[in-house]
């Protein structure tokens, strides 16, 4: 199963950066690789929030939350024919302030192929998601 993890630091505590991770509506202000977040129901996120992205050189995606730990992580999916796409976000209390990981796992019959299209552009998207995120925290 193709995927990747993104592991940073951030010298702000973890509400902080839970705010900001959770604030999926801003990610277009905050994050370049993301152009269009609209949530597609009120309140914050909870499970079964969907959210549809639009991110530069990829599909517009709705990405459903199937996980939540307030302040600490959520996960979400999105699908297109032959792949899903499971997307986790972790914040964790860590020493220099807070431990934020990013992870995507790509599954389904088409994934090795769409993970061959995509993988070198999904790593700089997830990188520069990390150092967005990390940003806007501090």
């Amino acid at each position: 199963m193709p995927g990747l993890k993104n592991i940073s630091t951030i010298a702000a505590p973890p509400e902080r950066v839970w705010a900001v991770l959770a604030d999926v509506e801003r990610w277009p202000e905050r994050i370049p690789t993301v152009t269009v977040a609209e949530r597609l129901d009120d309140g914050p996120l909870h499970v079964g929030a969907r959210t549809r992205l639009k991110q530069p050189k990829l599909s517009e995606a709705v990405w459903t939350v199937t996980e939540l730990t307030e302040n600490s992580s959520f996960t979400w999916e999105s699908r297109s024919p032959g792949v899903k796409i499971t997307a986790e976000h972790l914040v964790e209390p860590h020493e220099n302030g807070t431990r934020l990981t990013l992870s995507l796992l790509l599954t389904g019959p088409l994934a090795g192929f769409g993970w061959l299209l995509t993988r070198s552009m999904t790593r700089r998207y997830v990188a520069a998601e990390a150092a967005s995120i990390k940003k806007a925290a501090e």
